[in-house]
Formats: structure tokens, C-alpha cells, sequence
């Protein structure tokens, strides 16, 4: 819920000159010292910022979340999410604010992508370790490009602050374990499909595949939904289904043949589990098949 006592930034104040660019680059040292070492909880909409500490140290709040960070730090602060910061005096570093729309492009294709850069990232000096000097030239890159006037400014800065964000979640991910979670949900997935494609003519419930794959149904379907975007059910009544309609359109069988040939003992509630999903009856789909108003499944 939205406090109506937040303050809320907008990108124009953010960038107080240079109002013509599409982001902002400013150094901490100059925006703390302006407010005594101490930036009160606000947030942005829409915006992105990237922050390095470089020297001293600060105790920031992200969401209600305290972090106490000694420079090397670096943060990657997303859209709405609440934030203030107390300096210690003399505190050094750079930030950089971007409008999210500026990094859609990371995200046109990949929702892995898109749901990362909707989350605040820190990386403390354990996190950054041998990578502080590669984020640093990250944002000297950055900084650089947005105090020049050489051709190309706009779409160098654009191209940078798009790597800057590459670089938070890559790193991030090899500090925190993610990219190797997301491989292991990958690979459980897989398997899970695999598993599917032995056994789904046999009507099996999800416990028997959750069991097989020494895993609870609950998280089977958690890491489906997070991989496939489909709960662990819904992947199997998909090719339950698929089965199903090609077998009523490529073999002579009866409807109480295809309920068998699943594994289901019961023709009606056959009828009724392919109506659920398909919309109508398995007779009435053979009927649009024949009639043409309804698209031929592939042959197995």
C-alpha cells in the first residue's frame, strides 16, 4: 500500500539539468552532501538506478530491508521500490538513473530477464569481490559518455547503461546461486516432461510423477509455473489432451477406446475432463474436424 507521506521523485527532478537526456549521471558525494549525508525514503516510478559506493560507507533501506555497506557496494534499485540512505560523511561514488523504458529491450523477448530487473539487487564487498574493478568501469563508461558531447552521446549511453543492467544481473546471479537454481529448475522441468511422455496414457495422478521425481507436488508445480508458466497439472492435462484430439482424428476408435487408450476407466468422465479442457464433448470435436471448423491436431 502506498504511503501517502512517501515522497515520490520524478525522473524530471532527478536530472534537475540536462533535462534533455534520457538518463542521469551524478556523483553521491554532491547529492549527499546537499541533504547533510542523509536522502529520505522516496521512491520512482518507471525508473531505474544504479548506484557504486566507492568510498566510506552507508547504512541504506530498501523496502524496509536495512543494509549496512562499506564501499566497494554497488546496488541496482528498481522501479517503486522504496528507498533512503544515511552516508557517512565524505562518502564517494557514482549513480546513475535510467527510465525502466530505456531497458525494455533487454526484456522484449526474455521474462527471465524482465521479472530480474524488477528486483532490487545489493551487492556488498563479499559479493562484488574480484568484480569491483569491472562494475567500476561500468559506470566510469557511463559517467564518461554522459559528460561528452561526441557524436553518438544518445545511443552510446543507451547501449551502456543496457550493459551496466546485464552486468548487476549476471553478477548477482553467480553470487547468490541463481543462475545454477535456474538450471536445476530447468533441468526438473525437463525431466518432469520426459517422465510425462512414458506415462501419460496411464492416467496417473501428480503425486506419482512428484514421487518419481523425488520432489513434493507442491514445489513440482511451483518450479513449473516459474519455468513453463503452467502448473505441473496443467503440463500434464496439456498432453493428456494433445493425445487425446489426435487420437480422435487420426484412428477409427471409439470415444470409450480413447478413454482407455488414456487410462481412463470411466468413458463419461473421459467426456468430461476433454470437454473441460477443449471446450466440447470429444463426439462434438470429431464433428468439427469433419466439418472444418476445427483445427487437425499433428499425427503423433
Amino acid at each position: 500500500m502506498r504511503s501517502s507521506n512517501l515522497l515520490v521523485v520524478p525522473f524530471r527532478e532527478v536530472r534537475h539539468f540536462m533535462p534533455e537526456d534520457s538518463l542521469h549521471v551524478e556523483s553521491i558525494r554532491v547529492r549527499a552532501q546537499q541533504h547533510h549525508w542523509r536522502i529520505p525514503a522516496h521512491r520512482h516510478e518507471e525508473l531505474h538506478q544504479f548506484q557504486l559506493l566507492t568510498d566510506g560507507a552507508m547504512v541504506g533501506t530498501l523496502d524496509g530491508e536495512r543494509h549496512a555497506l562499506r564501499a566497494p557496494a554497488a546496488l541496482m534499485i528498481a522501479p517503486g521500490a522504496v528507498h533512503g540512505f544515511d552516508y557517512e560523511p565524505d562518502s564517494a561514488g557514482t549513480q546513475v538513473s535510467v527510465p525502466s523504458r530505456a531497458l525494455a529491450s533487454l526484456c522484449e523477448h526474455s521474462p527471465v530477464v524482465a521479472q530480474r530487473l524488477g528486483q532490487t539487487r545489493v551487492l556488498d564487498a563479499a559479493n562484488l569481490g574480484d568484480h569491483a574493478a569491472e562494475c567500476a568501469r561500468h559506470f566510469s563508461v557511463v559517467a564518461d559518455e554522459f559528460q561528452s558531447q561526441r557524436i553518438g552521446r544518445a545511443e552510446a549511453l543507451r547501449s551502456h547503461v543496457v550493459l551496466l543492467a546485464l552486468w548487476f544481473l549476471r553478477q548477482e546471479a553467480a553470487a547468490t546461486g541463481v543462475g545454477r537454481r535456474q538450471a536445476l529448475r530447468d533441468t526438473l522441468v525437463q525431466r518432469y516432461r520426459a517422465l510425462i511422455e512414458r506415462h501419460f496414457h496411464e492416467h496417473r495422478p501428480l503425486a506419482f510423477y512428484a514421487e518419481a521425481l523425488d520432489v513434493t507436488a507442491d514445489h513440482l508445480s511451483r518450479v513449473c509455473r516459474a519455468v513453463a508458466s503452467s502448473s505441473a497439472l496443467a503440463l500434464l492435462h496439456e498432453r493428456v489432451v494433445l493425445e487425446a484430439r489426435r487420437v480422435l482424428v487420426h484412428t477409427p476408435m471409439s470415444v470409450s477406446e480413447v478413454a482407455l487408450h488414456l487410462g481412463f476407466d470411466d468413458a463419461a468422465y473421459f467426456s468430461r475432463f476433454f470437454k473441460a479442457e477443449v471446450g466440447c464433448a470429444p463426439s462434438e470435436f470429431r464433428l468439427r474436424i469433419a466439418a472444418g471448423t476445427q483445427a487437425v491436431p499433428a499425427r503423433p
